[in-house]
């Protein structure tokens, strides 16, 4: 009673004195503000149904000086909002109301008396804003939570309150992580399901120790820690080279002086954990040595995979940034806390998905695959450190830890960075998504070196080798250029992003023929694998349907030494011929794949290496740049979508669709290949014309042009669909096709 009275008369007070302070809180309180029961908000929760206006946004920060509550506030916006980057955002006439609700609990018992509560800011987000927000993978609402401190005032536990966060990490804390994820969760963080029958560590694998200061060869079951950074560019002294790999490998050879400054905070950080080695590239990799390098990155899914926990700079753009917090000094906190009412409310940091999508790391290749392969991690981030494996996320600022897990609704858990799973799925189709979102991943990515773009990939296509090929198969077979040939039909459907630039990558090397452009390591710029969905909306896809059939029977590829050789490439059978569902409409089996015969191989020329030779059905198409209202493309995007017309009907009687640069010429002529059938949609073709859908109408088909050394040889401009009908009347015509 003695409460309320005391919030009666700071409320009556205000009217005539503006801000008043609130007894035993040391903090002064705005009119609104002071009327919020924060204990009994805090304790039984507010639903929105019943939420408290705090006033315009412009209100809020108008009353920054004056109360600690509106200061939070105005601070959260402007933080989870971005308002920095959008200074001419209108949202200061923004309404602002708070709410509070349950977040969980860590303890099987869901009893909404254990659950732990938060306050939460409501408001209408502009759209650019949302947009923002949704690239950067932030949090997607304005949260404050009550630091752990307070807790039992509420009275609730620890659990799922913040947690204030020190100057330097809390190297107890990092082993608490460690330790519980061992004895906790079990084989689904302690194992890997890529590991061959022999899982020890190859002998030409090095280790720094972190103990003796020398580069020593591991042990067949080594414990060690892994470390994933940005290099920032070439190198220097502290690279292991020929001329001083023999000093390192001494007591003492191994000279902290000259490493930079993450590669030293790793070393320190090890030691505090209570672990002896480290592998660090730079370090444990000969690296003017070629058969050192190669021999070493064709291990990198053992090397990362039985790693016991990868550290992860995630802070800065070189090696010398360092790893926040391990030394004193070495970050700087931003962490809001203000005391309200007898209570310490902090914003929360940004989630991992936030804080890595922010850093330079998470735009760098090699890093793809080192958090991939990973079982554990631990980011180092200028806000704070989060780990993460298997089956959770933790960070400093939030008390989150648990052995019962089935009952924890951890805020943290479904915002970090989600790996690509490495895991067999029951369909070939599931099989291929992780390949597809794999690719579409690492392909944003950037490398200081053109040519390393599958060294920078070979330990996930090994892993990938490992789990979904049969025992024995050779990586370097089973993905020729990255594309994954047993399911050549559905690698060969990428397509560029729409708002990606791109360009054909480098040789990788003096004599080597480029790059080829059937595959998507042969460009530079992010892909996608979509689906014809995409075709009508002219968006950015995340799945990839099937093809129905494949209509090219045989597939060989120029060898290194000009050899040609046959691909294990598995033929998708007619889908009709499998589960008979076709919608009720029965294909009329107009196109007939084509056979391979022996003398396709006989070639009147030498194709480059990387050529891919198969026989199917050529013919000529116009392409027109839509210029109707119903299609509006981003003036933003490099790509776009083009409609197919038959050559010699230009003409609203389009026959398909397919992505091409924005500046492809509008009437330009290109020759089209047929590779598969795929389901049809409403939309894609005119039906007026061509007829009506039926299961199985449509055409994956490339158009390709010669290239200007060999007119005999293709290469690839861009992938679309055709309705069947308007092909079987285009006079194609049936070849061997040389596609490098």
């Amino acid at each position: 009673m003695s409460g309320i009275i005391e919030r009666l008369r700071a409320q009556f007070q205000s009217l005539f004195l503006g801000p008043v302070t609130v007894p035993n809180s040391g903090t002064t309180l705005c009119t609104t503000c002071i009327t919020l029961d924060l204990k009994k908000i805090l304790r039984d929760g507010l639903p929105e149904a019943k939420m408290i206006s705090l006033g315009t946004l412009s209100d809020i920060t108008n009353k920054n000086d004056c109360c600690a509550f509106c200061r939070l506030v105005a601070d959260l916006i402007r933080r989870r909002w971005r308002l920095d980057d959008f200074p001419d955002a209108d949202v200061q006439g923004t309404n602002f109301s708070v709410s509070a609700h349950a977040i969980g609990t860590l303890i099987p018992n869901l009893d909404e008396k254990k659950q732990a509560h938060r306050l939460f800011i409501h408001a209408a987000r502009p759209l650019d804003i949302t947009v923002a927000l949704m690239a950067a993978k932030a949090a997607p609402y304005l949260d404050i939570q009550l630091l752990e401190e307070d807790s039992r005032k509420v009275p609730r536990s620890k659990a799922l309150h913040g947690r204030r966060v020190k100057d330097n990490v809390d190297i107890h804390l990092i082993k608490r992580w460690i330790k519980l994820c061992e004895r906790a969760h079990g084989d689904a963080c302690e194992t890997v399901r890529w590991k061959s029958g022999d899982e020890d560590l190859p002998e030409c694998v090095r280790m720094v120790d972190v103990i003796r200061m020398a580069l020593v060869h591991a042990g067949h079951n080594c414990r060690y820690v892994a470390l994933s950074y940005v290099w920032g560019g070439p190198g220097g002294d502290y690279w292991t080279s020929t001329a001083n790999a023999g000093a390192r490998n001494r007591p003492s050879g191994l000279e902290e002086s000259v490493l930079p400054a993450t590669i030293v905070d790793a070393i320190q950080l090890t030691r505090q954990i209570g672990e002896r080695y480290l592998w660090v590239d730079a370090l444990c990799i000969v690296q003017d040595s070629q058969a050192d390098k190669a021999s070493q990155i064709s291990v990198m899914d053992q090397v990362y995979g039985r790693a016991l926990l990868t550290l992860i700079a995630a802070s800065g753009a070189s090696v010398r940034a360092g790893l926040p917090g391990v030394r004193a000094g070495s970050r700087m906190l931003n962490q809001h806390v203000e005391c309200v009412q007898g209570f310490h409310l902090s914003i929360p940091l940004p989630p991992l998905s936030e804080a890595a999508t922010d850093s330079t790391w998470n735009t760098r290749g090699w890093t793809f695959q080192e958090t991939a392969l990973s079982r554990r991690r631990l980011y180092f981030t200028k806000h704070q450190i989060y780990f993460e494996c298997e089956r959770d996320v933790w960070c400093e600022d939030l008390v989150a830890e648990s052995e019962s897990l089935q009952g924890s609704f951890n805020p943290m858990r479904y915002m970090g960075l989600d790996p690509v799973p490495l895991v067999t799925y029951t369909t070939v189709t599931m099989n291929f998504r992780a390949y597809q979102t794999a690719i579409a991943l690492y392909s944003q990515r950037h490398l200081t070196v053109d040519s390393d773009i599958m060294c920078a990939a070979a330990g996930f296509m090994n892993a990938m080798t490992r789990t979904l090929e049969p025992p024995g198969s050779n990586p370097k077979e089973v993905f020729q250029f990255g594309m994954w040939i047993r399911n050549l039909d559905l690698s060969l459907l990428w397509q560029p992003r729409f708002d990606a630039i791109h360009t054909r990558r480098i040789p990788p090397n003096v004599g080597h023929s480029c790059w080829p452009s059937w595959a998507w390591s042969g460009w530079k710029g992010a892909v996608q694998y979509g689906n014809e969905q995409q075709m009508l909306d002219g968006a950015d896809a995340d799945v990839h349907e099937v093809p129905a059939e494949s209509l090219v029977t045989a597939w060989h590829l120029v060898d290194e030494d000009g050899t040609i050789i046959r691909l294990n490439v598995k033929q998708i059978p007619p889908s009709w011929s499998v589960d008979g569902d076709t919608d009720g409409c029965q294909p009329p089996y107009k196109y007939v794949a084509s056979q391979s015969h022996p003398n396709d191989l006989v070639l009147g020329s030498s194709p480059p290496s990387g050529t891919l030779v198969f026989r199917t059905q050529c013919a000529r198409f116009r392409v027109v740049k839509p210029d109707d209202d119903n299609f509006i493309a981003d003036p933003r995007n490099v790509h776009t979508i083009f409609h197919i017309s038959p050559v010699d009907q230009v003409s609203a009687h389009y026959a398909g669709r397919i992505i091409l640069p924005t500046s492809t010429p509008s009437l330009s002529i290109f020759e089209f290949v047929v590779l598969s059938r795929c389901d049809g949609l409403v939309g894609l073709w005119d039906e007026g014309k061509w007829g009506k859908r039926y299961y199985g109408c449509l055409l994956h088909v490339m158009a390709v042009k010669s290239i200007r050394d060999n007119a005999q040889v293709n290469e690839r401009v861009g992938l679309g669909l055709i309705v069947e009908s308007a092909w079987m009347e285009s006079k194609a015509e049936e070849r061997v096709v040389l596609l490098a």
